[in-house]
């Protein structure tokens, strides 16, 4: 950004925008999935340009801030990798049994 002689918005306006992409993203996500079609005169946006768009604007906030988000990720990863290690089923391990009522059934 500086190479470019722009500077980082306040971090409420960076938010602020973060949402306004969120609402993109949760739009054309809507169209493809939900059950809300769009409109005729409506172009179909590209649902990776969406998501790039909330990657690059919580980038920026993350760097506005001194946030190294390779080393943020790396660690939620790693704590994602403890914390649901046995929670998903694998090839070797059945999902877990589901309670409903009083009688058990597999999932």
């Amino acid at each position: 950004m500086a190479d470019r002689g722009w500077e980082y918005w306040h971090p409420l306006s960076q938010l602020a925008r973060l949402t306004e992409e969120m609402g993109e993203l949760a739009r054309v996500v809507n169209h493809l999935y939900g059950e809300k079609p769009k409109k005729s005169t409506e172009t179909l946006q590209d649902l990776g340009l969406e998501m790039a768009d909330v990657v690059y604007t919580l980038i920026c906030l993350a760097n506005s801030q001194g946030i190294d988000m390779q080393s943020s990720l790396e660690e939620v990863l790693e704590k994602y990798r403890h914390r649901d290690a046995d929670r998903y089923p694998t090839a070797d391990r059945k999902p877990p049994a589901l309670l409903l009522g009083d009688q058990e059934t597999e999932a």
